[in-house]
């Protein structure tokens, strides 16, 4: 405070200073430096007055009150707001106590002035800090660095890292491939050239570090600019987040290594707000799989939504407890309940409905392991085709208003056990749907970057032990989609949901597995089959080559979302349905080693890989263990 209070006197002598100076000069100006006599008589009261209009309005708008070695064009802009107002207030004071004693041009003059000697005083801390400061470091402290892009998160990006005590960059140079900005000079950097001009440019200005600052770049943009990167030295950062720099909220620990997801970022998702508001805001939700990737996502993006209470389910314990913790401090207002329970326990899981009923359901929980439950194909059942059972029964019974299930890819034509059952779970909510009140549907799309048993992590790892990187088949393709995109479709499909639906999201156009190991490779400045080998390891049981095309216009209806689809595909009625189930259920219990079987006439285009035998798999088995 005795900081604060001496900081405040030493401003405002200076400001004293200065008005009297600012109304001296002005007088001296306009009488040419011979003032008359009946103009000098009353200056002493007229300069006390000039000096408490014009104080009075710089205490009003907090100019005693602001950082000024951070200054910049907002605090200039309440410099010119405080002086005009004091030259104003002197003016009608002027008139009313002297009777407009002095010349008009002297209040034009003095109101130039004031603003000149006021501004430049308080711009002159923030020179003196950034000389100093910046001055101080070592150049060994402050890797040289080129920004690539000159736009607004560009702009944000330069003061912050000016601005920054701990910021170890030091801009030096912008390029930008809009040819009207070339040579403009952006918060006091040149645009040197376009990106294909960056390896020049980084020889020539001894560039360490590059900083992407495009947050609206698409993923073929990225990648671009990537490629040109790598034939660089330079260790490259990305500023991704477009909603931190519109809002201004850019720091250093936004900036991170280029991801894979930034190489396959696609268009934002248009989201219909207002319909998920409508559906989600004040209602009891519940995700099973809370814990997992997708249902964590799920958990974070619906707590956006204002829900009455939020039911966290899953059966580990530490994700759950990881999740709770993260909504706890990103919503300290929301309502979250964690459950540690498994699925496949109906008992527990009619305790937890009728303890908290809740009208929303995003049943996220599964084994999608797909050549795991190969080796365990009882526990696939069990957890993916009765654990559905019995939260869509629930859910009937208690009258929840939407049950919305996030099904895969890999249901379409099944050739995996995994696939099979996430089938049957799809046929389950749509039999469901046409004898309850409960509104049920379910999202299918294919495999997201990150998540967990997705090659990402796998690949990572690999390449931080030295390699090699295994990939199962080189012509093998699949579809890849961020979690949040993922998720966000979700929600949206359960905005659009009528009942009985299947709906299937664009996931753009396939990937190759091998392209992405390299680009992976790559982006840790190695070399494919140089620094790291590529190995080939075989397709695993229950995988195919491609899956199949999940959003083919020719065979699936369109929604008003251009990114979601509804599949055609029909559904069995619940008695025939359930007849099937109850036949699978003794074929869990009595006949483990036949269950093949019996999902095949449940799924009649379920194509199922080489089966081994019981005694087969716990051979394999062991090996888990070891």
């Amino acid at each position: 405070m005795k900081v604060l209070n001496r900081k405040i006197m030493l401003f405002f002598v200076a400001d004293t200073v200065l008005l009297f100076g600012s109304l001296v000069s002005a007088y001296l100006l306009r009488f040419e430096f011979s003032i008359p006599e009946k103009f000098l008589r009353p200056f002493p009261w007229l300069a006390l007055l000039f000096i408490v209009c014009h104080v009075l309005f710089f205490h009003r708008l907090k100019l005693y009150h602001r950082v000024w070695r951070y200054a910049g064009t907002e605090e200039l802009y309440s410099v010119v707001q405080a002086v005009t107002l004091g030259s104003i207030s002197f003016l009608l004071l002027n008139g009313l106590l002297f009777d407009f004693l002095i010349p008009r041009s002297i209040y034009v003059m003095s109101w130039f002035i004031t603003i000149c000697s006021v501004g430049l005083m308080r711009l002159v801390p923030r020179c003196i800090y950034e000389f100093y400061f910046f001055q101080q470091r070592s150049a060994e402290q402050r890797k040289r660095t080129l920004i690539v892009g000159a736009g607004e998160g560009g702009k944000l990006i330069i003061k912050e890292l000016k601005n920054s005590k701990l910021s170890c960059y030091w801009p030096v140079a912008i390029v930008d491939d809009d040819p009207r900005k070339q040579h403009l000079v952006i918060n006091g950097l040149k645009v040197v050239g376009d990106r294909f001009s960056i390896p020049y440019i980084v020889k020539k200005m001894k560039i360490e570090t590059i900083i992407v600052a495009i947050p609206s770049a698409s993923g073929k943009e990225i990648k671009e600019i990537v490629h040109i990167c790598r034939q660089t030295p330079c260790t490259i950062k990305i500023l991704p987040c477009v909603r931190d720099w519109i809002s201004g909220n850019v720091s250093m620990d936004v900036l991170r290594n280029i991801e894979m997801e930034d190489l396959l970022k696609r268009e934002p998702v248009d989201l219909d707000l207002k319909e998920i508001v409508h559906y989600i805001r004040g209602k009891v939700v519940l995700v099973t799989g809370a814990g997992g990737s997708i249902g964590a996502e799920l958990c974070r993006q619906i707590s956006r939504f204002e829900p009455h209470q939020l039911l966290l389910l899953g059966h580990g314990e530490n994700s759950i407890y990881e999740i709770e913790q993260q909504l706890k401090t990103s919503f300290p207002h929301l309502h979250v309940v964690p459950i540690i329970a498994d699925i496949r326990d109906k008992k527990r899981l009619t305790d937890i409905f009728a303890t908290f009923r809740p009208h929303i359901i995003f049943h996220a929980a599964a084994h999608k392991h797909v050549p795991l439950m190969e080796q365990h194909p009882i526990e696939a059942i069990t957890n993916n085709v009765f654990g559905t059972k019995h939260l869509a029964e629930l859910a009937d019974w208690f009258q929840a208003e939407k049950f919305v299930m996030i099904s895969t890819d890999k249901a379409v034509n099944p050739t995996s056990i995994m696939g099979a059952t996430k089938r049957i779970a799809e046929m389950i909510v749509q039999a469901m749907n046409g004898s309850s009140a409960t509104c049920f549907c379910a999202v299918r799309f294919g495999n997201v970057l990150g998540s967990r048993g997705s090659v990402l992590p796998t690949f990572k790892q690999q390449i931080k032990r030295g390699g090699p990187v295994t990939v199962t088949h080189p012509e093998m393709m699949r579809y890849f989609m961020t979690i949040p995109e993922a998720v966000q479709l979700v929600l949206q499909a359960g905005a659009l949901a009528k009942g009985g639906e299947v709906f299937l999201l664009d996931m753009g156009e396939p990937v190759k597995i091998v392209d992405l190991a390299k680009d992976l490779i790559r982006l840790f400045g190695l070399e494919p089959d140089v620094d790291i080998p590529i190995v080939y390891t075989g397709i695993r049981e229950g995988e195919k080559l491609f899956e199949e095309l999940l959003t083919e216009k020719e065979k699936a209806a369109v929604t008003k979302n251009d990114r979601i689809f509804i599949s055609p595909s029909e559904s069995m009625s619940v008695i025939q349905l359930f007849s099937l189930l109850e036949k699978l259920g003794e074929y869990v219990e009595k006949r483990p080693d036949d269950v093949v079987d019996i999902l095949g006439e449940l799924v009649p285009s379920y194509q199922p890989a080489a089966y081994r035998k019981k005694d087969d798999r716990n051979e394999k088995d062991t090996s888990l263990f070891v």
